[in-house]
């Protein structure tokens, strides 16, 4: 962007004075005008804009205000803390303002009342501040010009604008699309212009990281530069990684940064652009921490945004047929040496057989959804989509649009041609929702009705359209305790609780070596075997992340073996996994002993003596309960 000059009292004349010959000639005088300002003065007379009147915007109704803010809550969570910042440091003179890529305004901060008798009282949330609508304004021709856009006093095309300066900033989605915009608008002229697009810039930035985390909460996420002091400025680069190492999306800088169009660079291993494989990366990869890699591009300095954790929304794609003797997947083999907990597995592949709905319990990270995923398939729907939603990974604004899915025009800033739900996306095959205990009570009487009639209707489509989907759903939470607190309808609860499945946690397991084996084998390193060492330091945690925190380890414990090694001892393992490892020890002595006991003892009064029911109340089965009582007696 060409530097911005400040506008002085005959500037402002010149200014007036071309509007006149605009209005008198019917073109822009060449010459007067900067040739941003120019080229968009033209643009504004040729959508028919007259500079001395205002063609009046009605703004969006009270509905579609809100269905506007519930369609943008993404970029609006995003944005928000940046949002209170510049409040904070901008808004005692000013306007913080944030639009969507239509240039219609999601949120208003700053000195709104003292602009309101200023010709500024149409800037409010739904109204339209595009080029096509308001002519020349940064907000707007920020959009068109796809760059950042500073106009001083006298340079908006329409005159009642002419007393205020403005700057403002593209924000881009993590596939390079404008995705919104970022103004700061005064009365006066420009006052320390560079100070003010550095501000916003940087704003800009962190919103952009923040959508690159919210796009993908299941990867990791990098920021990276050639010099460490540019991490966490608006030159960094982006980019977000799936767990085998692939590039999945790169933010613009990051393209500039690798020497690379945005096409070339996706699907492509990270060992090919930053010099190390995947899973080397991937094992040292902590959330907050900064480190470098030695590339062929130089040396690049990264900081970590977010490290791995599940994908919010994944499509599986259908897979072939079990050919003529393969077996489906063995559920019995996630159980390991638990019986009671392999016979509810079986009951639970039978009931989804039988067209029952599964209602998966289980601590956080305890493996619901992989056990979800061998439950289809095992079922006659194998060859069928899985769709998996996490209610609790996605904004509540976004939930409804992502589950029914809506029509082109359903409301403002809707997607072109629509989007189809997860519900119609999983039609034929089976539907996961995970952590359905976080559901809004307004979206879970939506959902019921879908449930029971078998139909759907997107938003802003009139007609209903049949489904048929098998129900698995999952949550950490009490249902039954969120049913009496009102905080899950009662009637959807007996709806998704058809066959229940109560998932042990990690430390009830006695299956550890097994299970370690197992995920060493889905990691690629099937004879990799654990030092006793190493495999009694596992054996004494209390593991809180349950399974995915014993793969993570496991993951880190893998990158740092020299090549050939077949055994992973704890010369492996980073120092602070080692101490979280060895501070985290069981403990079944002392206060705890006592402690653990006593749930157990109340436990058992509370259902007089039921052993079922109170295993049950704790969350254990029942023979976890028995074996525990053994040993704190002891």
């Amino acid at each position: 962007m060409s530097p911005t000059r400040t506008i002085s009292s005959d500037a402002l004349h010149e200014a007036s004075q071309a509007r006149e010959r605009l209005q008198r000639e019917g073109d822009v005088p060449h010459g007067v005008l900067r040739e941003e300002i120019d080229a968009s003065w033209r643009r504004s007379l040729g959508h028919g804009l007259d500079c001395h009147r205002d063609n009046d915007q009605a703004l969006e109704g009270r509905a579609s205000i809100e269905l506007l803010l519930e369609n943008n809550r993404l970029l609006l969570d995003a944005a928000t803390p940046d949002l209170d910042y510049l409040a904070q440091r901008q808004g005692h003179d000013g306007l913080i303002i944030l639009a969507n890529a239509d240039a219609t305004i999601l949120s208003v901060e700053g000195a709104r009342e003292r602009l309101r008798h200023s010709s500024l009282e149409d800037i409010t949330l739904g109204a339209c501040w595009s080029e096509a609508a308001r002519g020349t304004n940064a907000l707007g021709t920020a959009l068109v010009e796809g760059r950042a856009t500073q106009i001083d006093c006298g340079e908006h095309f329409l005159e009642r604008l002419s007393p205020f300066s403005c700057t403002s900033v593209p924000i881009s989605s993590p596939q390079g699309t404008l995705l919104g915009v970022l103004d700061l608008t005064r009365e006066g002229p420009l006052a320390g212009p560079r100070e003010s697009l550095s501000l916003l810039n940087l704003a800009a930035c962190h919103i952009e990281a923040r959508l690159f985390a919210a796009s993908y909460p299941g990867q990791v996420v990098l920021a990276f530069h050639s010099r460490r002091q540019y991490l966490d400025s608006p030159w960094q680069g982006l980019l977000a990684l799936d767990l085998e190492g692939r590039i999945l999306a790169l933010s613009s800088p990051a393209c500039q940064l690798l020497g690379a169009e945005r096409e070339r660079l996706l699907g492509r291993r990270c060992e090919e652009l930053l010099g190390a494989r995947g899973e080397q990366l991937l094992g040292r990869l902590h959330t907050g921490a900064i480190g470098s890699l030695q590339t062929s591009k130089g040396e690049f300095f990264y900081k970590v945004l977010q490290a791995p954790l599940r994908s919010h929304a994944v499509a599986v794609p259908a897979r072939t047929p079990a050919r003529a003797g393969q077996t489906p997947p063995n559920l019995e083999a996630l159980a390991g040496n638990n019986p009671r907990y392999a016979r509810a597995l079986r009951m639970a592949r039978q009931g989804l057989l039988n067209e029952l709905p599964v209602l998966l319990l289980g601590e956080t990270g305890s493996g619901k959804e992989v056990l979800a995923r061998a439950l289809h398939q095992s079922s006659a729907r194998a060859d069928k989509p899985f769709v998996a939603v996490n209610c609790a990974a996605i904004p509540e604004g976004l939930i409804e649009s992502e589950l029914f899915g809506y029509r082109e025009g359903a409301f403002t800033g809707s997607r072109r041609g629509g989007m189809v739900g997860r519900l119609q996306q999983a039609h034929g095959g089976t539907l996961f929702l995970d952590e359905i205990g976080d559901m809004p009570l307004a979206l879970q009487a939506r959902l019921l009705r879908v449930l029971q009639e078998r139909k759907v209707a997107p938003l802003g489509a009139g007609e209903e359209q049949d489904i048929d989907v098998a129900l698995i759903c999952a949550t950490h939470r009490d249902l039954k305790r969120q049913v009496e607190d009102k905080l899950f309808r009662e009637d959807l609860y007996y709806r998704v609780n058809g066959i229940s499945v109560r998932l042990p946690a990690l430390r009830e397991r006695e299956d550890l070596g097994e299970l370690a084996a197992s995920l060493l084998a889905k990691l690629g390193a099937p004879g990799v075997q654990l030092s006793d060492e190493f495999a009694a330091l596992l054996g004494e945690y209390h593991w809180p992340g349950n399974i995915r925190q014993l793969e993570m380890v496991l993951r880190t414990a893998l990158a740092m073996r020299e090549e050939g090694e077949r055994c992973l001892g704890l010369e492996h393992l980073p120092d602070s996994t080692l101490d979280e490892l060895s501070a985290g020890e069981r403990q079944p002595c002392g206060r705890i002993r006592e402690n653990e006991l006593e749930l157990i003892r109340q436990s058992l009064d509370r259902h007089q003596g039921n052993v079922s029911a109170a295993a049950d109340a704790l969350g254990i089965s029942r023979a976890t309960l028995y074996r525990k009582l053994k040993q704190l007696r002891n």
